[in-house]
């Protein structure tokens, strides 16, 4: 017994480490092109136009393409903007009353002020504060300004370039995390209907703990389709994919609906088993048509395709569920209800409207 919280601390530092790979493998791209963007931008300056040591060049690429495909134009323009108002602030400024501390703080503070004034975003606000500093203590000659606001202009032009060469991994993952999403329901579903089976308490409890932990599934989901959205958004060459995109974004809703159901179905399920209520066979056997109906809906998200053709087999459980044999346990009853919530929110997956799920689940006899 002493060795059962090691090992779930051990598998839970591997699931953590897991977690980390497949975050750096869904950037790598973005990293990758942050890379090439930032030499390039150097190379541009340094080679092409002449520049001494233009470190601003590949600072605003970088900074402007980021490693997230949302509002990467609008990063580019504020990068742009904030180094446009830094530089001209503290160029006037440096002219007029030379650079020192009490200076530094002054410049600083009407550079932010401006930006500020000008409604910019946090990013455009602390660049004017960045580019005022530069200004002020590393070129406080008017050329030397100028170069660095070139600088910006070469790497923000590169940003921008760059930001329109977006992979397609993108506008799949928003599907490919559905199907994972869709995946654990089903496994938490067949995994309720044995626990039916048995009544095994303690393993009930451990498919509720289970359920409880994946509120981070629908967090990626959402993610996964605020980066397609984006991509669609900033790159013209993917740009047809808005459509196919924004049904997918569309099914966070449901899916996020479909997990709570279950959720509150295998905590039910863990009570009817502690309070050794005994569950009708039927409400197991229905369980797991639904776990089987939820890997057919899974497969075709996977395949990158709208789960209709899973349609019929949740049609199916759903008539089964009014067919099923009652009882007076209140709380083995509830476990009916919530599989025919778990049938109507994957049916709004499958593409039902909310109403003609619900519509779909014929009254229980």
């Amino acid at each position: 017994m002493e060795a059962l919280p090691v090992d779930r601390i051990w598998a839970k530092g591997r699931l953590s480490a897991s977690a980390r790979v497949a975050r750096w493998r869904s950037k790598r791209f973005q990293v990758a092109q942050c890379a090439i963007a930032a030499g390039v931008a150097w190379f541009l300056a340094s080679d092409v136009l002449g520049h001494d040591h233009p470190f601003f060049a590949p600072v605003a690429a970088v900074l402007g393409l980021g490693t997230s495909y949302g509002q990467r134009l609008r990063r580019v323009a504020e990068v742009a903007v904030g180094v446009a108002v830094g530089v001209l602030v503290a160029d006037l400024l440096v002219l007029q009353i030379g650079s020192g501390w009490w200076q530094l703080m002054l410049i600083v503070v009407l550079s932010m002020s401006t930006a500020l004034l000008l409604d910019g975003g946090q990013l455009l606000v602390t660049q004017s504060a960045v580019q005022a500093i530069f200004v002020a203590t590393l070129v406080p000659t008017p050329g030397g300004a100028f170069v660095r606001w070139t600088d910006a202009l070469v790497g923000g032009a590169v940003a921008l370039v760059a930001a329109t060469l977006v992979p397609s991994a993108p506008l799949r993952r928003p599907r490919e995390q559905a199907a994972v999403v869709v995946r654990k329901i089903a496994a938490l579903l067949r995994a309720a209907s044995e626990v039916m089976v048995d009544g095994d308490t303690e393993r009930a409890f451990d498919v509720l703990a289970d359920a409880r932990a994946t509120d981070y599934l629908i967090r990626e989901l959402q993610d996964a389709a605020d980066e397609g959205m984006s991509v669609v958004a900033s790159s013209p060459f993917r740009f047809r994919h808005r459509d196919s995109v924004r049904r997918m974004s569309e099914l966070v809703e449901p899916l996020d609906k479909a997990l709570r159901s279950t959720r509150v179905l295998t905590r039910r399920t863990a009570i009817a088993a502690y309070r050794r209520r005994p569950v009708p066979p039927g409400y197991a056997v229905l369980c797991r048509e639904i776990s089987e109906a939820a890997e057919a809906v899974a497969g075709e998200l996977a395949h990158n395709r709208m789960a209709t053709d899973a349609q019929p087999q949740l049609l199916r459980a759903a008539r089964g569920s009014a067919q099923l044999e009652r009882t007076d346990e209140l709380s083995v009853e509830v476990l009916l209800a919530q599989m025919r919530s778990v049938i109507a929110d994957l049916l709004e997956v499958t593409g039902m409207e909310a109403l003609e799920a619900t519509d779909a689940l014929p009254p229980v006899g």
